[in-house]
């Protein structure tokens, strides 16, 4: 939404994860009623995160093309640099190399670039009469050669199946393609995790969390209310409480899921972040997944002491050091939920994007910045004679920037979900996620 180039609808293509056979498998889809299924910017980007997620997850991946490749008024925005386009295809390649399936079913036209996504594929299935693969369609050929020569010939399901060899599989029928894609999969001999027992329901209704979310300060959320409606029995074992209180640490089961959880109460200082570089790596080494439900304080709020300013900063860029390297190289799954604010250097001590969390979603009510609006534009107009309405347009441009909805339409995040959705997203992303991911070495925390 608002994108410069104007709305994209799900940036022209949709994505989820769902079990096919029992195993989980991410699947994305062109959206053909989008400009044919042509890719925009936001679409690359929207397709490099849906790649990652099947990366850190061994996730089997199905492409289901329809797609006129990409959008050609914007070329400088999707091909040349390194995270346009082609990053896909490398995406492919490396997943391929890590054995990680790729499946492509060829619903339409698969044009240009969308042309490479079958041809790299492990197994290709295509429609008979309405899927095609070509680098260039009909009109191209008539306009560059002048030759006429009909979809069918020039990259049809008889072509493609009998004479290229780019696809593998020939259906009839759209729903015969998807019958031959389940049993490509279940020939995959990739044994499904096995899910723990479900766990009890909390004790507290969850749809009580639309309750707790205050008009205004929405930092002062009372963060054991929202743990007390997402963990089974609402049970909690808290790690160290009465250190670094700021910062609330501890496991829970999430339907059976033994889970640590970190979530905000007010700034995270030395105290608090030297206490959750503990509890990460404590996690680490136990294999337990890791949940963050983040809320940071806006710098407007945060109290610097006037005394001694130099050793609190020092400690405080230390301990803020150490928490990030901890959360960085974890290599059990990380789930982040937004739900309330995402401001400043806590946002990353909070497992933000830039912290690779395995899914981040955020409740409606998120604010995702630097800063908030208010204090940004102090500190951009404050040296700036600003007229009266400048001042308006610029306050309305940051207000409507630490939305909710424009970080999701930008893919800073993994989408919006309603506050008593928390507990079944969780629940779902920690069937997902693989206990653990390739080992790492600790990395340098500096005493």
């Amino acid at each position: 939404m608002g994108m410069e180039y104007g709305n994209v609808p799900q940036a022209g293509m949709l994505a989820g994860i769902g079990r096919v056979h029992g195993l989980e498998c991410l699947i994305m889809a062109n959206e053909a009623t989008v400009k044919g299924g042509s890719i925009y910017p936001i679409g690359v980007k929207k397709q490099l995160r849906i790649q990652e997620i099947g990366l850190q997850n061994r996730l089997p991946c199905i492409y289901l093309v329809d797609s006129g490749g990409a959008f050609l008024p914007l070329q400088s925005e999707i091909f040349p640099d390194k995270n346009h386009g082609g990053r896909t295809f490398y995406n492919i390649a490396e997943m391929s190399s890590q054995n990680i399936p790729q499946i492509t079913v060829v619903l339409g036209h698969c044009t240009a670039g969308a042309a490479y996504i079958p041809t790299m594929s492990h197994e290709v299935v295509i429609v008979q009469r309405i899927g095609a693969i070509f680098l260039g369609g009909p009109p191209l050929v008539k306009a560059a050669l002048g030759e006429t020569v009909s979809t069918e010939d020039l990259g049809g399901a008889t072509m493609h199946s009998s004479v290229s060899g780019c696809s593998d599989h020939y259906a009839s029928t759209e729903p015969e393609a998807f019958t031959m894609v389940r049993d490509i999969v279940a020939s995959l001999n990739l044994l499904p995790k096995s899910t723990p027992e479900h766990g009890d329901e909390p004790l507290y209704d969850p749809l009580e969390l639309l309750g707790i979310i205050p008009d205004k300060n929405q930092h002062t959320m009372d963060p054991y209310k929202i743990i007390a409606r997402i963990t089974d029995g609402s049970r909690f074992g808290e790690f160290k409480k009465n250190y670094g209180p700021n910062l609330v640490t501890g496991f829970a089961h999430i339907n059976g899921h033994l889970v640590g959880i970190l979530t905000n109460k007010g700034v995270i200082g030395y105290n608090a972040a030297t206490k959750g570089s503990q509890f990460v790596q404590l996690c680490n080494q136990r294999g337990i997944s890791l949940v963050f439900l983040q809320n940071t304080v806006p710098d407007s709020l945060q109290e610097i002491p006037t005394t001694d300013y130099e050793l609190y900063m020092s400690n405080h860029l230390k301990s803020h050091g150490q928490m990030i390297a901890a959360i960085s190289c974890a290599n059990v799954p990380k789930i982040t939920i937004i739900v309330g604010n995402a401001f400043g250097m806590d946002h990353y001590l909070m497992c933000g994007r830039a912290m690779s969390p395995n899914f981040m979603f955020s409740w409606p009510n998120a604010k995702i910045g630097l800063m908030e609006s208010d204090t940004l534009l102090h500190n951009i107009t404050q040296e700036m004679n600003l007229t009266e309405e400048q001042t308006g347009k610029m306050r309305e441009k940051l207000s409507r920037e630490v939305t909710a909805i424009f970080a999701s339409s930008r893919i800073w995040n993994d989408g919006i979900i309603l506050p008593h959705q928390t507990r079944q997203v969780l629940t779902r992303c920690l069937e997902i996620c693989p206990t653990s991911s390739e080992s790492r070495t600790n990395p340098f925390l500096r005493m």
